[in-house]
């Protein structure tokens, strides 16, 4: 049933058939209900600055658009950084160091599949998950961070950061629950907005491949992979950030007659331990060198104002 239902949601905000789009013309007046609360939000938020430098990596749509990759690609770069996200999807609460930039600090439970993901990526980084991300910038600050990396963090308007926006493209303009935006570019809001395939590029390599591979993937949005995908046997698509059972994977090789499951990093640090034959659809991510000129500056001109 919950399968069903975020996939019907997915589908109503990107691709509607006839009576979605329907639905989401009679839900116009709470739409635009919805995006002026969050406005006002917006415009009394005063932007706090907690005394480190905080870079935020999102977008304005609900849905995957490769924050977690870009990230990454972002993180990799820089000394003595942290980066700090809710932790969607975990089977936690409250604040954890998923990772102190030496060790693994938990299990992917607590730390959810994203979190996850930058412990194996970004090995020197401090991870912490947190629905509070004020709470999780200072205590990465009180375990020696210089940098944090906000993940999906353009909503909060109270912290003092460098935005950047991924853009997605949609033909529908509106907020929840009408079309697919949690929030709009606000006017007087300076945002710095990058565009796939210009200012960050994707590379996807399959690792362990085999004859006959099925798709097994955890993704929102997981059309979005066709474009990447070598030939496969089947596909398997399931909720955003699902916790993989063995028998139910077992049971999808059983099925498909396949030799491995072919899944993204996302997938494989939920079921890497297994001992399933996985090849690994790998996605790394070239990112223009402006991108991180224009980070740079930020900290020269953050360090300048307080000298």
């Amino acid at each position: 049933m919950k399968k069903s239902l975020v996939f019907w949601v997915e589908r109503y905000l990107y691709k509607p058939s006839f009576s979605q789009a329907l639905l989401s013309l009679l839900l116009l007046p709470l739409s635009y209900l919805y995006c002026f609360i969050v406005w006002i939000k917006y415009q009394r938020a005063i932007p706090k600055d907690y005394g480190i430098d905080v870079i935020s990596i999102g977008n304005l749509s609900v849905g995957g658009s490769g924050k977690t990759p870009l990230t990454t690609a972002l993180a990799l770069r820089y000394e003595n950084v942290a980066i700090v996200l809710r932790g969607y999807g975990r089977r936690s609460e409250g604040l954890h160091v998923i990772s102190n930039g030496i060790e693994i600090l938990c299990d992917v439970e607590i730390s959810g599949d994203e979190a996850m993901i930058y412990v194996q990526k970004v090995p020197h980084a401090i991870v912490i998950v947190c629905e509070k991300r004020e709470e999780g910038i200072i205590k990465a600050k009180e375990m020696g961070a210089k940098l944090v990396f906000l993940d999906d963090g353009y909503s909060k308007h109270h912290i003092k950061k460098l935005d950047i926006l991924i853009n997605v493209e949609s033909k529908n303009p509106f907020c929840l629950p009408s079309g697919p935006y949690r929030e709009k570019s606000w006017s007087g809001k300076k945002v710095t907005v990058l565009q796939d395939g210009v200012d960050f590029k994707r590379v996807v390599h399959v690792e362990n491949p085999t004859s006959k591979m099925a798709l097994v993937t955890a993704i929102a949005r997981a059309q979005r992979l066709d474009a990447y995908l070598p030939e496969v046997t089947s596909k398997h698509y399931f909720e955003d950030h699902h916790f993989f059972t063995k028998e139910e994977l077992e049971w999808i090789l059983y099925l498909d007659s396949a030799d491995s499951l072919l899944v993204t990093f996302k997938d494989y640090v939920k079921m890497k331990d297994f001992g399933i034959t996985i090849s690994l659809l790998d996605l790394k991510i070239d990112v223009d060198e402006k991108v991180f000129g224009l980070i740079d500056n930020y900290i020269k001109e953050n360090h300048a104002k307080k000298d």
